[in-house]
């Protein structure tokens, strides 16, 4: 090949091979290159009227942010205050909100508009919570202020997101429970809120922990809290604590009323009472064929029959013994239901036993009776007979088996079919559950050597495992030890109630009556428990201090 043929080829071999190397780089595709994620909200740049403007005359507001912004719910967050008859129009154009106000504006008053959670920029949809635009028709630019924080009253933390609303005292009975509050703001990640721009006069605090963010106290589930006192501003006012608790309905109502998938009545009362009671009206002579299942909480009522062999059901509720409602339940006569028996034990967790303990069954469903041929108990390889087992005679859905359980053995349960029938006349399916006697070395003796601040009162001591799950609760008058026996190597905290009535139980406040919920100090220190442990901590209450 000559030299100049040469040269040719390999220029047109490398302009292949470029060609095809671009070609390749354009095909593969690469991944996004991207900075961390952005959570900025937007940033007011420029404010027309600028904000805190005196003898303010403008119909029309533009406030220019930094990055493109949506509005959200704008109806329901954003508030003017004073209130308007005619509601503002919101436009956005690119990245400004232009705000046209629609009424007359009050000579020599201050207004602030609050935004709320209405600002989000589009991209991460970062809210711009709380931004607040003031202007005032006059001079002077009202600028006292309330500031504080939000606790819940039963773990004793700070809450988030939860609105704080502020009602002159005249506007306290026409608006608060009915209407949005004119004033408010939502506290931060730390669980603090500030109002600013306020008038002088009398206001009535609340903070509301929303189901639906309305800003109205319409739902008996909401969280509430309220000052003792109305707030007379004179001067700024800080240091507020607002503790937040679930009111006990006043008036009592049911929740929930219907047929279960098996057949049963459930009944779902919107609080607890005293002492319930449940009686078929019609037909009467149900009245007598039925089975109640009250829960611990006293707020729940579960109603079996035997005879399924009718349509409609007519229910009477009592409160200690004295009729509070009544409900009517329909169904089919011959309607078929789903019906199944399972069982859990007191071995569940782990498949441990505590040392000491029966077993304790827990059935879905009443059990009315069982064929001990049926049930094997097995010990290792070995069945047993020398067992008892029983039925409790106050919970129909609980068995208990006794034995001398053995370290270090392994034990099956089985009921096999038909051992077990219900109180519908349904029988169980093969269970088995298998289980084993825990060590005594990994429980410990816990004494708590508890000093109280004031002999008159009453307090509760409740220990709390590492779930914040109530494990004990004692009721106390006096310096005290408190000896807690066989719990397991852990983490616990101890909590106390200002039994402030004296009858053992936490008692939340009321709105109507002007009443807070019962203190609760929950002291810092984890008591740690080793295994094979006896230890003693001791446990000051401090006084109660009043919010």
């Amino acid at each position: 090949m000559t030299l100049n043929k040469k040269c040719l080829f390999l220029f047109k071999f490398f302009l292949f091979a470029a060609i095809t190397m671009m070609a390749l780089g354009c095909a593969v595709p690469q991944k996004p290159q991207g900075g961390p994620r952005d959570v900025t909200p937007p940033k007011l740049l420029k404010a027309t009227p600028a904000n805190a403007t005196h003898n303010f005359s403008s119909k029309t507001i533009q406030l220019d942010f930094d990055e493109f912004f949506k509005l959200t719910n704008q109806y329901q967050e954003i508030n003017i205050s004073p209130a308007q008859e005619k509601t503002p129009e919101y436009k956005i154009k690119k990245k400004s909100l232009v705000i046209n106000l629609k009424d007359t504006l009050q000579k020599n008053t201050t207004y602030v508009i609050n935004f709320g959670k209405a600002i989000v920029d589009v991209d991460e949809s970062n809210v711009l919570k709380n931004f607040t635009y003031v202007f005032s028709t006059g001079n002077h630019i009202d600028s006292l202020s309330i500031s504080g924080s939000v606790v819940n009253v039963l773990t004793q933390q700070k809450e988030k997101d939860v609105t704080v609303m502020l009602f002159t005292l005249r506007q306290d009975s026409l608006l608060f429970g009915k209407k949005r509050p004119t004033v408010f703001t939502t506290t931060d990640t730390a669980g603090n809120f500030a109002l600013s721009n306020l008038h002088e006069g009398y206001y009535k605090l609340y903070a509301l922990k929303e189901a639906s963010p309305n800003k109205i106290y319409d739902n008996e589930n909401e969280l509430i809290a309220f000052p003792n006192k109305t707030i007379n501003l004179q001067n700024d006012t800080a240091g507020i604590q607002l503790n937040l608790f679930k009111q006990i309905p006043t008036k009592f109502r049911l929740s929930e009323h219907k047929f279960d998938i098996d057949g049963k009545v459930i009944l779902i009362f919107n609080k607890p009472l005293e002492k319930p009671g449940i009686r078929v009206i019609y037909p009467p002579a149900l009245n007598n064929d039925k089975y109640v299942d009250i829960s611990k909480t006293r707020d729940t009522a579960l109603i079996y029959f035997k005879n399924m062999d009718f349509d409609s059901l007519r229910i009477a509720i009592f409160n200690n013994n004295k009729p509070i409602d009544t409900t009517s339940l329909h169904k089919g006569r011959k309607e078929t239901f789903t019906r199944n028996i399972s069982i859990k034990t007191n071995a569940d967790n782990g498949s441990l036993l505590k040392p000491g303990n029966d077993l304790n069954i827990i059935s879905n469903t009443p059990i009315v009776s069982f064929d001990q041929s049926l049930i094997v108990l097995n010990e290792d390889s070995t069945t047993l007979s020398n067992y008892t087992i029983q039925n409790d005679t106050a919970n129909l859905k609980h068995l208990t088996i006794k034995y001398r359980w053995k370290q270090n053995s392994t034990y099956t349960l089985t009921f096999n079919d038909g051992a077990l029938t219900g109180y519908f006349g349904e029988k169980n399916k093969k269970i088995s559950k298998k289980f084993r006697l825990d060590k005594p070395e990994n429980y410990s003796q816990l004494t708590l050597k508890v000093t109280v601040p004031d002999a008159t009162k009453s307090y509760v001591v409740e220990l709390l495992n590492e779930q914040n799950t109530v494990l004990k609760s004692d009721p106390i008058t006096k310096n005290t030890s408190l000896v807690y026996k066989n719990y397991l190597a852990g983490k616990y905290k101890v909590k106390i109630i200002y039994d402030d009535n004296g009858n053992g139980i936490w008692d939340p406040g009321s709105v109507k009556e002007n009443r807070q919920p019962e203190n609760i100090w929950i002291d810092k220190q984890n008591i740690v428990l080793r295994p094979n442990w006896e230890a003693d901590q001791t446990i000051d209450i401090p006084r109660e201090i009043k919010p």
